[in-house]
């Protein structure tokens, strides 16, 4: 059973507190619906002829991750429920706070009603994100956090993601053993609190030592670089499990290559890269593309911080510039699956997924992709939006029809 995001109750009501550049554009009458992140209608009519002028701010993007969710962004405001309301554009600072900084502050501007941002900073931006808000723009930031109270803010649980997976490897070694964590990207409240989590729980048990850290930037590139340098010194044998944010299928690629039996290839706890759930499937069970590429029965941990996030980040910017209620915090389900969890998709359809698959065709999507890609409350993006940056067809659903507020809150 798929489970429902969890919301923080503070809420912006539309009358009261509501931006004036909201009032202006015709604040919507708003029902107090029963939704499951909270009180957030679908497209509303309260919007004049002009579409809403709304920015993209992403930081770094050096990685599938990134890519991804800017292709899911792109897609919804090419929904047709949208495309009409939504005027996109798009700016990209990379991993530096200053220039991101520079480029929030000229979107205002410009003329922004809304910005959707990935930060690089949970408190850098600070400044900034306050006097957008006191332009009355909507700030809504997805995955990484922001941490000035106006912003909203779209993510999993950080903290649980880390630890979840650290426990899952801390139990699959009995507490013993030698492990290298990669990391993600410096500076990002992702980052910090994925590897805080972890290390308090290797930290519960005194027969694991970290003998190797190293940042992979979410990628699997940077990921096979720092575990390169890591084994420089090393035979696989010298170590006993890893922790990846992202690189669990670049590691188990590189013993492959170095002649490492698919039975004795160590234990990764890590992301949902595509290549790394095929490689978590039974041997045999599809037809790989390469040597690496396959099935393998992968010891191991898939999590997922889902790229749709940007996608509902769009979709709720628009609610809160039709004047509807809508939290300043929602919380998506963490995404897991272990070995022997996986279930493949056949085409990719989205009642595969809403059924459970959770991995996709090999010779569909390169093995750096991330298959997390379904969440029930934006059946607007699937994985054509993930893939091509093109909505579903025919996906639409009212925020009434998609949200349980009562379980959503438990």
């Amino acid at each position: 059973m798929r489970s429902t995001p969890r919301i923080n109750e503070a809420s912006r009501p539309c009358g009261a507190g509501t931006p004036g550049k909201l009032l202006r554009r015709g604040c919507a009458a708003v029902a107090t619906l029963a939704l499951g992140f909270g009180l957030v209608a679908g497209p509303a009519a309260a919007q004049d002829d002009e579409p809403y002028n709304i920015y993209l701010s992403m930081s770094y993007i050096g990685n599938d991750w990134q890519a991804e969710a800017k292709s899911m962004i792109e897609a919804m405001a090419k929904h047709p429920d949208y495309e009409d309301r939504v005027d996109l554009n798009i700016q990209v600072s990379g991993p530096n706070a200053q220039k991101q900084i520079q480029q929030i502050n000229g979107m205002v501007q410009a003329g922004a009603d809304a910005i959707v941002v990935y930060p690089i900073s949970p408190n850098a931006l600070n400044r900034a994100v306050r006097n957008a808000c006191n332009q009355d723009v909507v700030v809504i930031a997805y995955d990484a956090e922001i941490t000035e109270p106006c912003a909203y803010n779209v993510t999993i649980d950080q903290e649980e993601a880390g630890r979840v997976i650290a426990e899952w490897l801390a139990e699959e070694l009995g507490g013993q053993g030698d492990i290298a964590m990669i990391t993600g990207v410096p500076g990002t409240s992702v980052d910090t609190k994925r590897t805080e989590a972890a290390k308090e729980v290797f930290s519960q048990h005194e027969g694991i030592d970290i003998v190797a850290e190293a940042p992979g930037m979410w990628s699997q590139a940077e990921a096979r670089q720092k575990l390169s340098q890591i084994m420089a010194n090393r035979d696989w044998d010298d170590l006993d499990g890893l922790w990846m944010q992202v690189g669990c299928y670049t590691a188990a690629k590189m013993q492959i290559e170095d002649g490492v039996a698919d039975e004795d290839v160590i234990p990764c706890a890590g992301e949902a890269s595509n290549g790394h759930r095929v490689q978590m499937l039974p041997p045999g069970t599809i037809e790989g593309v390469d040597e690496a590429y396959r099935p393998i029965g992968y010891r191991s941990i898939s999590y997922g911080s889902p790229p749709y996030s940007g996608a509902l980040a769009l979709k709720m910017a628009v609610a809160v510039l039709d004047g509807t209620e809508v939290p300043q915090r929602v919380n998506l389900p963490l995404p897991l699956a272990r070995t022997g969890e996986m279930e493949f998709c056949e085409e990719g359809t989205w009642e595969e997924m809403a059924n459970g698959c959770n991995v996709f065709d090999p010779n569909l999507v390169s093995p750096g992709w991330f298959a997390d890609i379904y969440g029930p409350w934006t059946p607007e993006v699937g994985f054509q939006a993930a893939l091509l940056g093109e909505p579903e067809d025919g996906g639409h659903g009212s925020f009434e029809e998609e949200f349980d507020a009562e379980a959503a809150t438990q």
